[in-house]
C-alpha cells in the first residue's frame, strides 16, 4: 500500500478492510452520499423521542433565523459518521471514542452528505488480534462546505494474527474544542426561543459550574428499534448486524451502536437542559462499556463550565458531561472524578451546547 495515494474506489477488499490492511496518512472519499429527507428526521425522531424543539416546530426554528428546521445535530453526525464504516469499521470489534468534533454549519432537509477520513494513527493490541485505528474525518455539503469535522478511534479485528503490526503513532488530541472556535451563525436569533415551546425557562445564566442533573426518565432499548436506527445512519459494521457472526464475539450478542446510545441520552436529558437548542462541539468522550438491547439507559450530565461565546451577548455556551448508565437508577450512582470508569457507565461524553444567555437588564 503506498501512503501517498488515497483509497480509491475498487481497492476495497470484498470482506473490508483489516487492521493490517491501514496505513498511516492513508486517504478515503467514501462511497454513497446521502441527501437527507423529511422522513429522516421523522424517523429518529420516532426511534429516540428527541423533543428538541427547534427540529419538530418550524416556527420555532425560524424564529430562530433558520430557513426551516434544521436537521438534527447528532442525526447529521451520524449519518456522516456511517459514510465512514465502509471504510473504516466495517470489522470493527468496538468504536472506542471521538475528540474535535466541531459543527460547523447547519443542514436542512435536501442537503446531500458525503464523507471523507485519513489515518491518523496505529496502534495494535497487545494480543495481536486486533488493533486501534485513529482517524480524522470530515463531512461535505453539496457546495463542497464542510459542515462536520471530527477525530474518533476504533478497534478493528486483525485478517490474519500472525501480520506484522504497523508502528505504533498515537495522535495527540485536542483536550477540548475551546469557546473562540465554536461556530454560531451570524443570523441567529437565540432570544427568540420560547420557554412555551420548550418547556423550560433555564437559560446559560441558570447553570453553575459543577452542577449535576439527573434526568428523570429511562429508556429501555429494543433489539428491532436499534437495528433500525443502525440501518437509517446507514451503519454497516458486523458487531452492529450481525447476530450468528456476534455469537464468536467476547459478548456472544450484537452491539448497540454508540452513537444511537449518545441519541438516546441526549433525548432523555431534555428535561433540565430544554432550552440547549443546539450541539456545538464533542470535546471528546469514550463509549465505557457495551450497551445491547433489553438495557435501560438513564442520563446524568455534570456542567463542567460556562463559557462566553466572543461578539456574541443574546447566546452561551455550556461544556457537559454526560454519562449515560444503563441498568442502574441513578440515586444509586456515585459521584465520578474526571475519567473514573463505573460497571453501569456506558458513555463518559465531554461536549459543548448552545444555549440563550438572559438579557441584560
Amino acid at each position: 500500500m503506498n501512503d501517498a495515494v488515497p483509497a480509491g474506489p475498487g481497492r476495497r477488499p470484498t470482506d473490508g478492510w483489516f487492521f493490517e490492511d491501514y496505513a498511516l496518512g492513508r486517504r478515503y472519499g467514501h462511497p454513497t452520499p446521502r441527501t437527507i429527507t423529511a422522513g429522516d428526521c421523522a424517523l429518529y425522531l420516532a426511534l429516540t423521542g428527541s423533543r428538541a424543539t427547534v427540529h419538530c416546530a418550524e416556527p420555532v426554528a425560524k424564529a430562530l433565523g433558520h430557513p426551516a428546521c434544521p436537521v438534527d445535530d447528532l442525526l447529521v453526525f451520524h449519518i456522516a459518521f456511517g459514510k465512514t464504516v465502509h471504510d473504516i469499521s466495517y470489522n470493527a470489534v468496538a468504536n472506542l471514542g471521538y475528540a474535535n468534533l466541531r459543527f460547523l454549519e447547519p443542514v436542512y432537509v435536501g442537503d446531500t452528505l458525503r464523507s471523507q477520513s485519513e489515518v491518523i494513527g496505529l496502534k495494535q493490541n497487545s494480543n495481536g488480534q486486533a488493533g486501534v485505528v485513529y482517524v480524522g474525518s470530515r463531512a461535505l455539503n453539496q457546495h463542497g462546505r464542510e459542515v462536520l469535522s471530527w477525530g474518533r478511534w476504533v478497534m478493528v479485528a486483525k485478517r490474519d494474527p500472525a501480520a506484522p503490526a504497523p508502528a505504533t503513532v498515537i495522535p495527540a488530541q485536542a483536550r477540548e474544542v475551546p469557546a473562540s472556535a465554536l461556530v454560531v451563525p451570524a443570523f441567529l436569533k437565540p432570544g427568540a426561543l420560547d420557554p412555551m415551546a420548550t418547556g423550560g425557562t433555564r437559560l446559560w445564566d441558570d447553570y453553575a459550574t459543577g452542577e449535576v442533573i439527573d434526568h428523570p426518565g429511562g429508556m429501555t432499548l429494543e433489539e428491532a428499534e436499534h437495528m433500525l436506527a443502525t440501518r437509517l445512519y446507514q451503519n454497516t459494521a458486523r458487531v452492529h448486524f450481525d447476530a450468528l457472526q456476534a455469537k464468536a464475539n467476547a459478548f456472544g450478542k450484537r452491539l448497540v451502536y454508540g452513537g444511537h446510545v449518545i441519541s438516546i441520552c441526549r433525548a432523555l436529558s431534555h428535561d433540565g437542559l430544554e432550552n440547549a437548542f443546539a450541539i456545538a462541539a464533542i470535546n471528546g468522550g469514550t463509549h465505557a462499556n457495551p450497551t445491547f438491547a433489553g438495557d435501560t439507559l438513564y442520563c446524568r450530565h455534570v456542567v463542567l463550565d460556562r463559557w462566553a461565546i466572543p461578539g456574541r451577548e443574546d447566546v452561551g455556551a455550556l461544556r457537559l458531561r454526560m454519562l449515560g448508565a444503563k441498568n442502574l437508577a441513578l440515586k444509586d450512582l456515585p459521584a465520578l472524578a474526571a475519567g473514573e470508569r463505573h460497571d453501569a457507565v456506558v458513555l463518559d461524553l465531554d461536549y459543548t451546547v448552545l444555549i440563550p444567555r438572559r438579557k441584560a437588564t
